[in-house]
Formats: structure tokens, sequence, C-alpha cells
């Protein structure tokens, strides 16, 4: 078992959390992929307001069911965390209910692990009253998700008359989240048909802007519509869907939606909670997927935002494929062969606006040919492919 010690930082300001980032990585784990996950997990906790002190990393056969580490590294952990500071850790794997509360226990502060910290951060990101329920209903439905149950629970026992061994302390207990998840998905429900009707009378298309969190789209929003979208280099800067209406030819009108970016290991919770605003993705007319040009590891952002899609229901939607920041990509010795790689895709940046103009002629041009089609021909079932053409 190899080991990497913490690397202490600089503290941060009075008032904010402190905390000391953990990975376990396993066999087969490709090593880059974890460097830029943890390096995520940092953003992530800056995102959040909290100040980070440090990483352990440490490298198993397997996890330790009861603590997800070895109980020599939890030493390691308890020393710095004193050292430094810190009043919470964050680990970048899932942990189960058990090893929180062991965690909870051995370190005597908060443990995390990245879901819980991804639903944070949309809990304070959340503007609109819809984004709001639909982070409220992840909350509660991991929270609920987080409590063990205990096989041995003493249940209270039905009348005379009545059948089974009745109601455990525990559903009892959680009776009222589970009501408050019923009603919030009632309410979720209601919004999709709001949203069904209202494409129903849609008369434009929609071109919908997807990627990797941080990869421009909101900027680039404001680049074509002039928009006020709410725009911050940090990760899930936005949630809230904006829908603005473009003109991208003399005689071409189309709506531009801005949707929220998706994430390595995305909790699943919050992809269900969102369905009714991803829906909007799903029945796009286009995607552009907007990719972070600047980004050291673009590929595995792509294969990400891909796999996302296909959980959506989107993964057959046809997409055009933007790399942007190429203004501050342009210095870097690897963008040649990113272009080389992607040799269909087109190139901008929503900062300076440079290249857009193309953009927009290139979406008038598969929009056009997707109404003759449909003049044409019956409908079809659309591939989801690059168009390149």
């Amino acid at each position: 078992m190899s080991r990497q010690d913490h690397q202490p930082r600089r503290r941060g300001s009075r008032g904010r959390e402190r905390a000391l980032l953990v990975q376990v990585t396993l066999p087969g784990s490709d090593r880059d992929a974890a460097c830029d996950s943890l390096a995520e997990l940092e953003r992530l906790g800056h995102t959040a307001g909290i100040d980070v002190i440090g990483s352990i990393t440490q490298h198993r056969s397997r996890f330790n069911p009861s603590l997800c580490i070895g109980e020599g590294k939890l030493s390691d952990i308890q020393l710095a965390c004193r050292q430094g500071d810190a009043n919470v850790v964050i680990f970048n794997n899932e942990l189960s209910p058990v090893q929180v509360n062991n965690l909870d226990l051995s370190l005597g502060i908060s443990v995390i692990d990245r879901t819980e910290l991804i639903l944070q951060i949309f809990a304070r990101r959340a503007r609109s009253a819809e984004a709001q329920v639909q982070v409220e209903l992840a909350q509660l439905e991991y929270l609920v998700s987080r409590i063990p149950v205990s096989a041995k629970q003493q249940r209270f026992q039905g009348g005379i008359g009545m059948r089974g061994p009745g109601e455990s302390p525990f559903r009892m207990r959680n009776a009222p989240m589970r009501r408050r998840i019923t009603y919030l998905k009632k309410k979720i429900d209601r919004i999709q048909g709001q949203r069904r009707r209202t494409r129903q009378q849609r008369r434009w298309p929609l071109v919908a802007l997807v990627g990797y969190t941080n990869a421009g789209k909101s900027t680039l929003l404001n680049a074509f519509t002039a928009a006020d979208a709410y725009v911050d280099d940090r990760l899930f800067a936005t949630l809230d869907t904006k829908t603005r209406l473009v003109r991208i030819a003399a005689d071409r009108d189309v709506l531009v939606t801005d949707t929220v970016g998706f994430i390595r290991d995305l909790p699943h919770g919050l992809i269900a909670s969102f369905r009714s605003t991803l829906e909007e993705v799903a029945e796009a007319d286009l995607l552009l997927h907007v990719a972070d040009a600047e980004h050291p590891y673009i590929e595995d952002h792509c294969r990400i935002v891909d796999a996302t899609l296909k959980e959506i229901g989107a993964g057959e939607v046809p997409s055009l494929f933007l790399l942007n920041k190429c203004d501050r990509a342009a210095g870097r010795a690897a963008l040649p062969a990113l272009c080389d790689h992607y040799p269909h895709a087109m190139r901008a940046s929503a900062l300076t606006g440079d290249g857009l103009d193309r953009v927009a002629a290139r979406i008038d041009a598969v929009l056009s040919t997707q109404a003759r089609t449909s003049r044409d021909n019956a409908p079809a079932r659309r591939s989801r492919k690059h168009i390149f053409e």
C-alpha cells in the first residue's frame, strides 16, 4: 500500500469552514483522472465557500467497509486536521451511512462526501422557485437514503384486528420527510406538465447549450443574445435555465437555452430531480456541445457529457461541437493536437466573440437541413451524431 503525504496550505479567512480532502483510489484507477477529480473537488470546496487546507490520498486494494480508508491512514488524517485546524473532512469517494458515522466518531469533526458537497452547492446556488424545489427533493431523498435501517429495530405492534408488525421507529421518524418528498414530486410533475404545454406552443427551433460545468455556456448565451445570465469562474455558477430568442440569420430566429453544467459523478438524485429542466435538452432540435479548449482533461469531460446526455434521454439529439475559450488556449502547444483530434469542431471564444458568426452560420445551416428533411420525408428517428456538413 503506497501513501501520499498531505500538503498543508496557507490558512484561509477567519470564520470560513476549513476542510481536508481525502481520496481513496483502487487498482486500475486512472491516475490522471484521479488527480483531476481531486483538483475538481477542491474547486467544488471553494465554490461552497470552504478553505481547503490540504489533501490526503491512499491507494488501497479495496475500500474498508467500516471507514473507507485504512486505520493507519486515519491517524494521518487526525494529525493533519489538528495541524491545519480543519473542522470538516471531505471524501472524494461515496461513503455509506456506517462509514460516515464511524469517521465522525473517530475524527470528532464533520465528515461529508462528494455527493453531499454538490448538493450543498446546488442548495446555495438555486435561485428560481423551480430550482429550489428540485434541489430540496434531491436533498431529502439523499437524507432519507443515508439513515441506516437496522433489522433489529423494535416495531410498534398493531392493535386488535390489525395485521403485520406495525411501523418501525425509523419509518415513523422519517414520515414527515417522506410526505414532503411526495408533495415535491407532485409539484415537479405539475412543472413538467407546464413545460410540455409550452413546448407544444413553441414557434421557433430550440438550440440547447450543453457541456461540462464552467465550459462557458452562460458567457456564450450572453454573447449571442446580450442577455444578463450570471457568469462566474466557478463550478455550477448558475443552475437556473435561461432561454432567449436569437436571430442567427436574416430570416431565422431560434430559441437558445442555457442548461445546468454536467460534472464527474453527478449525483443520480440530482439528475432525477432536475429531469423537468433537463427535458429541455432531450426535446431540443439541436444541441451545441460547448467544451473548454483550455482544460487539460477535455477529452475526459466530453466523455462524461456524452454519458450524461444518454442518461437523460438526449443521446440521439443531433449536435454540434464547439471548442470554446480558444483565445486562452491559443498559446498552448496542445491546441493544434486538439484540433486534429476534433477536426470538424468549431472554434470560438464566447468572451471575445471571435468565431461566433461562424457558429451562428453553422446552426442556421443545420436547422435549414432539418427543415427540408422534415418537409420531404416522414418523421424519422433522430440519431445522435456530430453534424459535420
